[in-house]
Parts: C-alpha cells; sequence; structure tokens
C-alpha cells in the first residue's frame, strides 16, 4: 500500500514574511493530516524562505523541501544550492520541473545528476515528468514521459528508486487551469511511467515508486485523481499558496 504524499511547489512565491503567514495558516490542519499517518504532507517554499519554514513546522509531521539543487557539494558555481546546504532544513527536493527544464536548460542528464545528488544525501527526490502540448497531441506522451523515466533513473539502484518520488506533470495543465482527466492521467502513470519503471527494475519495485499528479491540481478537481488506484497524491501549485484550498486538497487524500 503506496502512502500518498501531497507537496505544495509555491514556485518564486512568498516573501519570508508571507512564508510565514502562510505556514501559520496551514500548521495546525495539515499537522492533522499528517498525524494520521494516511497521507504526507511537504511545503517547498523559495529557497530563502526554507529556514523560516522549517522552524515553524519542526515540530510536526509536515516536511519540507526544495524546489531545485545543484549536483555539487561546493564550489564555484554562483547561484547555486548544494544538497549538503539542503539536507539540514529539508527532507524533499523537486527535481526536473518543466519549468526549470524550460527556462534553464535543465535537460535528463542533469535531472539524472541531480537525483543522485539527492540520493548520496539524503535528500527524498520527486522527480517530474510530463509532455507538451504539441507532443501529447501527436501521440508522444508514452516515448516521451518513458524516456524521461528512464534517463532519471539511470545507474539508480533498486533500493534507492524505491524511495523516490516521481511527479507527472503533463505541462499543458501546470498554470492552464486545463487539467488532465483522472482516467487519463491514471493511465499514463500506470502503463508509461510504471512500465517504464517496471523494465528497468522489476514489477514490484514499480508498484513501490509513488507516483503524484500535477497540473492545475484545485480542491474541485482533485478528488477524481485521488480516486485513480495508480496515483498516490499530487504536486500542488497555485492551489498550494492559498491556505483554504491546500488544506482542501490534503484532507481530500486521506479521505
Amino acid at each position: 500500500m503506496r502512502t500518498p504524499i501531497v507537496a505544495g511547489n509555491w514556485k518564486m512565491n512568498k516573501t519570508i514574511a508571507e512564508a510565514r503567514e502562510l505556514v501559520n495558516a496551514l500548521r495546525d490542519e495539515l499537522t492533522r493530516v499528517a498525524a494520521s499517518g494516511k497521507a504526507q504532507v511537504v511545503l517547498c517554499p523559495p529557497f530563502i524562505a526554507i529556514p523560516q519554514v522549517a522552524a515553524l513546522v519542526k515540530d510536526t509531521p509536515i516536511k519540507v523541501g526544495a524546489q531545485n539543487l545543484f549536483w555539487e557539494v561546493k564550489g564555484a558555481f554562483t547561484g547555486e544550492v548544494a544538497p549538503t546546504m539542503l539536507n539540514e532544513v529539508c527532507d524533499y527536493v523537486i527535481i526536473g520541473h518543466s519549468e526549470r527544464r524550460q527556462y534553464f536548460g535543465e535537460t535528463d542528464e542533469s535531472v539524472n545528476k541531480k537525483v543522485q545528488a539527492a540520493l548520496a544525501h539524503h535528500l527524498i527526490p520527486i522527480v517530474c515528468v510530463g509532455e507538451n502540448l504539441q507532443q501529447n497531441e501527436a501521440g508522444q506522451t508514452q516515448a516521451v514521459v518513458g524516456a524521461q523515466v528512464r534517463a532519471a533513473f539511470k545507474e539508480i539502484s533498486r533500493d534507492d528508486a524505491r524511495g523516490i518520488v516521481i511527479a507527472y506533470e503533463p505541462i499543458w495543465a501546470i498554470g492552464t487551469g486545463k487539467a488532465a482527466s483522472g482516467p487519463g492521467a491514471n493511465a499514463v502513470i500506470g502503463l508509461t511511467i510504471r512500465g517504464a519503471l517496471a523494465d528497468l527494475y522489476d514489477e514490484a519495485t514499480a508498484q513501490a515508486i509513488r507516483v503524484q499528479y500535477g497540473g492545475s491540481v484545485t480542491p474541485k478537481n482533485v478528488a477524481e485523481f485521488f480516486a485513480q488506484p495508480e496515483i498516490d497524491g499530487a504536486l500542488v501549485g497555485g492551489a498550494s499558496l492559498v491556505a483554504a484550498d491546500f488544506i482542501a486538497i490534503c484532507k481530500a487524500a486521506v479521505e
């Protein structure tokens, strides 16, 4: 039985003061959700607010994640953040989000290097995969998403692979208000993502790895996704910035 995981990706939103305000609005309700043991909850603020958010949830079961990392532990890499800088205050790290690929030139190779660095420094990767609208309409979803999964898990052991979280985020659904259907996302996760994992490892490993859905998740549509047998939670963007909305989504994960 896979435990659902709901992660809020705040992206480049919230000052330190605003982050504190949001966490204070979220903390009590999300603590109850996470304490139930029926779902895990992760907050992923911008780098500058991570220590403050971590301090506010320190004595709760709420986890903290970063939105990115670099694969080296130190050096002349101006503007980058090392895994050893994150693992003091984070449990998770988002890797390979489509916005990182689109705007900052991330490749399948760099995603794999970041996954390996995260694992080496005791951070749990949330690895994002997904196709764009053109690829979707051309019937290339299976080829594109399958290739992304295989590249991300290159040279990752079976035991390490079981601890990784995958987020299936069709790019055409991110921030557009146009979410995939529950059955549609379920089919991609079950056939393409778990199929690629089974090819890399075995069926048991493929079934053990948690796969979230992300892309215009809201309190109104989340039940459709959580009802699908292959979907193990959500990576939530805009709705994670609104306390009432994110609380509703997290509560739906345990219902």
